[in-house]
């Protein structure tokens, strides 16, 4: 209906539609159990386009902003397109790729703006705890450092009526946290471009001018459909959650009965797993699976230079049944 509507053919809100706006900022409000308003949403075009609006409202050619590695690669190269410098944290396998707080203190120097944090983590699907989450918060408060907190995955968590953290409860978060969100993931509508930034109003007002230059307003009539769908679809989501673990499951059941293959760490959407073949990258491996096997993974090293030993398996749209047939499938591969 809104997509046939003259009404949203024209030009929108810069910051996006009110009506979603309100019903997202009362979504967070309820989840966290803290206080978000319409002004502190800023709705864009997917949550890529959250992130680059984010990072530009916080962070300069010059400036440094911090990742974990694996990092999510665009994050990467839109740090590399702003001229911004990017550094990264090192996450051990041993931890479940779950950063550790010392590591993160000790690259905090002072030419870092932000800290940019994924989770559920993309390439991993790696949760940080909520614990570990409010204590690197305190960290970034207490050197003024940004905390920009991708939560593209939240709704696939296991429980998604808990809050993921606590952080939105804290005094003059605004102060410190960016949030970023997509409702392409929660809705299974990628097409349609739609993410979310949640910050303070001087933030949300820094991003409009920066959404002025890059697209004006995010596409209208998803907006207003994921208005009207966000209650109404609330257990449509959570059945699509409860099938995705499955699959997940069905992964990791799959991968630790193959000998030489072993998951590091598996999230609400992803699986990195370390491969059985050191003697050649992770490049080459993807390859083979491709051409021999039909089976698409990225390489680890897309993920960061460190990251050779490991391939991405994104499982989430494959059915269980699907991704069992794995098991007669990777110790196939022939690499020679």
């Amino acid at each position: 209906e809104a997509a046939s509507s003259v009404d949203y053919a024209g030009y929108g809100a810069i910051e996006g539609e009110s009506d979603l706006r309100k019903a997202y900022s009362k979504h967070l409000s309820a989840l966290y159990k803290a206080e978000l308003s319409e002004s502190n949403v800023h709705i864009t075009s997917g949550c890529n386009q959250a992130f680059i609006t984010a990072v530009m409202s916080v962070a300069k050619a010059g400036d440094t902003v911090l990742m974990t590695e694996p990092f999510y690669f665009n994050h990467q190269s839109t740090l590399e397109m702003l001229g911004i410098k990017w550094a990264t944290v090192p996450c051990d396998a041993g931890n479940g790729f779950v950063p550790e707080k010392e590591t993160i203190i000790a690259h905090l120097h002072s030419g870092v703006k932000a800290l940019a944090l994924v989770s559920p983590n993309n390439p991993t699907g790696a949760v940080y705890p909520p614990e570990l989450l409010q204590e690197i918060y305190e960290i970034c408060r207490q050197k003024g450092i940004w905390l920009l907190l991708d939560e593209t995955y939240r709704d696939f968590l296991e429980n998604p009526d808990q809050a993921p953290h606590p952080l939105f409860q804290a005094d003059n978060w605004q102060d410190g946290l960016i949030q970023l969100y997509s409702f392409s993931k929660s809705f299974c509508i990628p097409g349609h471009r739609l993410g979310a930034v949640a910050a303070s109003e001087d933030v949300i007002a820094n991003i409009a001018k920066i959404m002025d230059n890059l697209q004006i307003c995010a596409p209208r009539a998803p907006q207003h459909a994921v208005a009207q769908a966000l209650e109404p679809l609330e257990s449509w989501r959570n059945d699509n959650r409860k099938e995705i673990a499955l699959r997940a499951a069905a992964m990791s059941e799959v991968i630790e009965a193959i000998d030489g293959w072993k998951i590091e760490a598996i999230g609400a959407y992803f699986a990195f797993v370390r491969h059985p073949y050191p003697q050649f990258g992770s490049m080459r491996v993807a390859e083979a699976l491709a051409e021999q096997l039909g089976i698409i993974t990225l390489p680890g090293v897309f993920f960061g230079e460190n990251q050779d030993a490991f391939l991405r398996f994104a499982f989430a749209n494959a059915d269980s049944e699907t991704i069992r047939l794995l098991s007669s499938r990777l110790p196939a591969l022939g690499l020679s």
